[in-house]
């Protein structure tokens, strides 16, 4: 039970993870201070992808739901809709390229809107 416990809160941990690596430069944002937490993140989540690694969360769950006597994924709320998301069944080489691309993309954009509102409230002092 125990470890059922502790793999499900591996699988949010890096849900929540996925979440900030792909949002948070627009959290930054808001709270600047932030993007120092932020970009060693998305930077880690883009190399992730583009090098085809395996996040290392993901071997800890596996071993803990292991531990746990379980099989596979089935069963629960966690199992059935966060796992899709976390470990897509038609992931590619090329679908990771693309996934990393998103990621710089749109935390490019979010650090071009912070950077220029950071700018402009720099003019008006």
């Amino acid at each position: 039970m125990l470890y059922r416990l502790l793999a499900d809160l591996v699988l949010v941990v890096h849900l929540l993870f996925i979440a900030f690596v792909v949002a948070g430069g627009f959290a930054a944002i808001r709270w600047p201070r932030l993007a120092w937490a932020h970009v060693p993140c998305f930077v880690w989540g883009a190399l992730i992808e583009f090098a085809g690694w395996i996040c290392p969360l993901t071997p800890l769950e596996v071993r803990l739901r292991i531990a746990s006597g379980q099989a596979g994924y089935s069963g629960g709320f966690i199992e059935r809709y966060l796992l899709p998301v976390i470990y897509p069944g038609a992931l590619n080489r090329e679908i990771q390229i693309w996934l990393g691309l998103s990621v710089l993309a749109l935390n490019g954009v979010a650090y071009a809107w912070l950077l220029r509102r950071l700018r402009r409230a720099r003019a008006v002092r």
